[in-house]
């Protein structure tokens, strides 16, 4: 991913449920001030974010309107995209499924138990160039 430039960043949440979905806004927005955070249900859109986002947080299972659950499949997908502007970074607990989303060319991502924490927004801003 290349250096930002100082512009609000976007940031997609990737097929998360409403109350996860809010929970990781908040964190999202205490991350980055004034950013902007888009809730995405479905595949098309997700495409759409890949090539306009600054960050793709997508839930390991999925939830919404997906050809596979597998969050692992859409980064799959996206690390494949002609286009793709947004960085991919996996929300999961597990660390086999960061460990594969690692593999397929995603950036080391976090859990929701650990979303509030400091880590989780470093790991974000280092995503998007913004240490």
């Amino acid at each position: 991913m290349k250096q930002q430039d100082q512009a609000t960043p976007r940031i997609a949440l990737v097929g998360h449920c409403g109350p996860d979905s809010w929970m990781l806004k908040g964190v999202v927005q205490r991350a980055f001030p004034g950013g902007e955070v888009v809730m995405v249900d479905d595949a098309a859109t997700t495409r759409s974010e890949a090539a306009r986002a600054d960050l793709l947080l997508i839930n390991r299972q999925l939830d919404g309107d997906f050809e596979s659950c597998s969050g692992l499949d859409l980064i799959r997908e996206m690390m494949a995209m002609k286009g793709r502007k947004a960085a991919v970074m996996l929300v999961s607990n597990f660390a086999e499924a960061q460990a594969q989303a690692v593999a397929l060319g995603a950036v080391m991502g976090f859990g929701k138990s650990k979303a509030g924490g400091t880590a989780a927004a470093a790991a974000m801003r280092g995503a998007v160039g913004r240490q």
